[in-house]
């Protein structure tokens, strides 16, 4: 695992191999950046990364110049494990919080620029991350939500629904306020 662009390009991620995660792949999040580069400016952008894990995401926002970062997970070693990363190359801007996503987005009020979520793929709640979001307006206009699924699972019947990117079993569905 590495960030692939930015300010720490090349930076190998080491995690515990204890750490209860399904890290996103550097071919699928080479992509999904590649994708980013043409759709948002990294400068200032307020990003909020659901089920971070190792917050390979997350580091990479904030490589790329992101201003704020939240990154929410449920397990205390990740959680531990990027506070502790962020802080080791002074990536001020993140912010890590242990907590269970879906209560978060029930009880968060402010609105970010971009929200990338990755929960586990067995997760029964998995497929209402696009309703939760917009139900409780958490996307700053014209802001894109990126939720990363098994291919199996479709979500473009939601209306804000932009366009969904196929990485062998991983998926990348686009939502856009």
């Amino acid at each position: 695992m590495r960030i692939i662009g930015g300010r720490l390009k090349g930076l190998r991620l080491n995690p515990p191999a204890n750490l209860p995660v399904r890290p996103t792949t550097d071919m699928a999040k080479e992509a999904l950046f590649n994708i980013l580069n043409n759709l948002v400016d990294f400068d200032g952008l307020t990003v909020l990364d659901l089920c971070s894990g190792t917050g390979s995401i997350a580091l990479e926002f904030a490589s790329r110049g992101a201003a704020k970062i939240t990154a929410v997970d449920l397990s205390s070693a990740c959680v531990q494990y990027l506070k502790n990363t962020a802080k080791s190359y002074e990536l001020t801007q993140v912010k890590t919080i242990k907590g269970d996503i879906f209560k978060y987005l029930a009880h968060e009020t402010v609105a970010y620029d971009l929200i990338f979520a990755d929960a586990p793929y067995d997760h029964p709640k998995l497929p209402t991350i696009p309703q939760l979001v917009f139900d409780n307006n958490l996307l700053s206009p014209d802001g894109l939500l990126i939720v990363e699924h098994p291919s199996t699972i479709k979500l473009d019947y939601y209306p804000q629904f932009t366009q969904q990117r196929k990485y062998g079993y991983s998926s990348f569905s686009f939502f856009e306020n």
